[in-house]
Parts: structure tokens; sequence; C-alpha cells
């Protein structure tokens, strides 16, 4: 088993503690790109582990590790090449490129060159389709790159060099790329302020401010509230309405001129008597019952399996619902179920399934007397006959 370092120890403990107590599983994903910082991929020592420095069982890790392609499980070359093969790069060549960086660097998908430098993908989108065909270098964009551009890349890697990926920061390793992704900065001097943005990125600014679109106003410093916190201010701000609404009902009542309710002809209403209603916009003036969202699944499923007379069955609104009702009498529901079965006779199983009476006929014979010629069961070459 690989002994990691002590500096990798140090920073899953770090990963660790940016999560609750109860909540350390949810560190996986970064200290999956942590131990492939240092090895170069996920190996079973790196399951083992994570596996460990979490609680968990190795089965649980494996999972989440070959879920995502972002982890690999073979040792990786230091620059990961990835070329767009899905559609939209396709068409504008991406096929090419990667055939001609197949053949010029002896590889297939998912290989590493000799030299233990370049490890070859096709990817099926690389959510760059404005700047088509695109090729990244450990997730770094290449723009609207040519088989020949290509080779260049791939050439000046292999030679030690970095070329300026299109947009973004400097090239780096696969291993530094992982630390990064773990969620630990860039330490070399200058990197991340190197490369700038596409063309089409800087389009959608332009048109932005040529149209005098802006963002609205935010303090990044400002801290995100808890949950808790956000759940108080909302209680807060409920309150305030309701005690708005209430006081401006209230005005309204105290406002309005005490009037006698007028009936249907225009005439007093007699007193004591409650105005009808008006029609609500559904059409119907049947009192509302709960909808079914109101339930939990597992007892809207209980009551759909085994319904009583306290089941509101339909569940929806305007539905009458039997909850004072009696059920049946264990003779009446008997007497029922006689009834039903009698009514709808079972289909015999002596006869195979299908249309044709003759040929149901001649194929159980024909099932009957092979059966029968072997000293079988008339009943169990009936089945027999059935089956065939």
């Amino acid at each position: 088993m690989t002994v990691f370092t002590e500096q990798t120890r140090e920073r899953a403990r770090e990963i660790i503690s940016r999560y609750p107590a109860d909540r350390s599983r949810s560190a996986l994903l970064p200290l999956l790109h942590l131990v492939q910082a240092e090895e170069g991929y996920v190996s079973p020592a790196g399951v083992e582990f994570c596996a460990e420095v979490l609680g968990l069982n190795k089965a649980q890790v494996g999972a989440v590790a070959t879920f995502y392609t972002m982890y690999k499980r073979k040792p990786t070359g230091d620059y990961l090449v990835s070329v767009c093969t899905n559609t939209m790069c396709n068409v504008l060549g991406g096929q090419d490129v990667y055939d001609t960086l197949a053949e010029h660097l002896g590889v297939g998908h998912d290989e590493t060159t000799a030299d233990g430098k370049i490890t070859l993908e096709h990817a099926e989108c690389l959510a760059a389709c404005d700047y088509g065909p695109v090729m990244t270098v450990n997730y770094d964009f290449f723009d609207n790159v040519d088989p020949q551009g290509a080779v260049g890349v791939v050439d000046e890697l292999r030679a030690g060099g970095r070329p300026m990926p299109t947009r973004g920061a400097r090239l780096c390793t696969l291993k530094e790329m992982a630390v990064q992704l773990a969620g630990f900065a860039d330490e070399r001097e200058g990197a991340v302020a190197d490369g700038g943005p596409g063309e089409s990125s800087l389009r959608g600014l332009r048109l932005a401010q040529q149209h005098g679109i802006s963002a609205p106003g935010f303090d990044p410093n400002t801290p995100i509230r808890s949950k808790a916190e956000a759940d108080r201010a909302a209680a807060e701000a409920k309150a305030k309405a309701e005690a708005a609404e209430k006081a401006k009902a209230d005005a309204a009542a105290k406002s309005a001129p005490d009037a006698p309710v007028k009936g249907g002809d225009g005439a007093s209403a007699p007193t004591g008597v409650e105005p009808a209603q008006p029609e609500r916009a559904t059409g119907s003036t049947a009192p509302d019952v709960k909808a079914p969202d109101d339930k939990s699944p597992q007892v809207r499923t209980a009551e759909t399996r085994q319904p009583d007379a306290a089941t509101a069955v339909p569940d929806a609104p305007g539905t009458k619902v039997p909850t004072d009702s009696v059920p049946p009498a264990p003779r009446d529901a008997q007497e029922a179920e006689a009834a039903g079965v009698a009514a709808n006779p079972p289909a015999s199983d002596g006869k195979p399934a299908g249309d044709d009476a003759g040929a149901q006929e001649r194929n159980l014979k024909e099932a009957e007397a092979g059966a029968g010629g072997n000293g079988a069961d008339p009943a169990v070459a009936s089945e027999t006959g059935v089956q065939k």
C-alpha cells in the first residue's frame, strides 16, 4: 500500500474540516482529487486512504471514483489531452483533430505515450461549442484548433514547454491541477494572471456595456446567512406582512358604512342569515379536501393498497369523503365477492393461449398424446401441452 506523505494527510484533515462533523463524507470528492494529485490517478491505495479518513468502506469510495471521468483509475500522463468529438465540434473538424493526434502519438483513447507525457482521450462535450473545435490540456482550453495546430501543442508539451491556452491560466501538470481541484490555490507566481478571456465571452460583455446593462450591486464580502438565520428572517418578514394586511383590513372595516346585507332581489336579508358565498374560481362550491401532496408518499401508498371507509379515495378537492359511513358487514362483503367470482369465471388452464380454437384443440391433443406415450400423468401432460 502506498504511504501518502504527511503533507497529503495534513491537506486531507484541512479538507474534512471544511464540512460539518456529521457531513464529513461530503469531503470525498476533493479527497479523491487530493490522492490523484500525489499518485497521478486514484489507485486502490487511494481508495483505501479516503475510506479510512472518512470512516467509509472501500465500496462506497470506489462507487464515486468510478462514476466521474475526472478520476483516473490507471496511471495517467503529465498532460491529459482531451479532444471534443461531439456533434458541433465533430462537424467543425473535431474528429479529424483526434484522428491526427492518435496517429501522431501512436496511442488511442485513454492511452498514454511511452514517455509518460501525454494521455489522449476523446470527450463527448467540453461545453465550448462557440469555440469549436476545441481541445483541452488538463482542462484548459485551446479553441478553434486544427489538426496541425493540435500536433504543435503536443510536440511542445513533450519537449518540456508549456504552451499558453487560448483562455484561462498558465498550463500545469495533471497532478498540479488535481491539487487545485481539491480546493488549494495555485502557488506558482503569476500563474493565475496569465491568459485571458475568449472573444465570444467578451462579446456578451460588450453588448451589455453597449446597452447599459449591468449586474445589481453586490458586496462579495457579505457573509452568507445560515439556514437558521434565513428561516428566522423569512418568519419575521411573514409576520410583518400579515400584521400589515390585518391593519389594512381593520381600517377598511372601520371606514365602511354599516349597511344591511341585501338579498338576491335587492331586499334586506333576514337577520342572522349568512350571505351566500360567491362561487369559487374553479366552479365548485364543495368544501375543500386536502390535496394528496399534504400526505406522505408512504401514507398515500398504504391508503391506495388498503382503502377503508375513512380513506379519502379519490383524494381531491371537492370530493365527498365517506368518513362517517359504516363499513359493510363481513357477510355482505362475502356475498359481493361470491357474486363477482360467479360473474367472472377464470380462464381454463387446459387450453393454450390464442384465438384459433381448432389449433388450440389440435395442439392440446398432440401434447396429451406425446405425454401419454411417455407414461406421464394426464394432468401433467395437459400442463406440458400448455407450456409447449
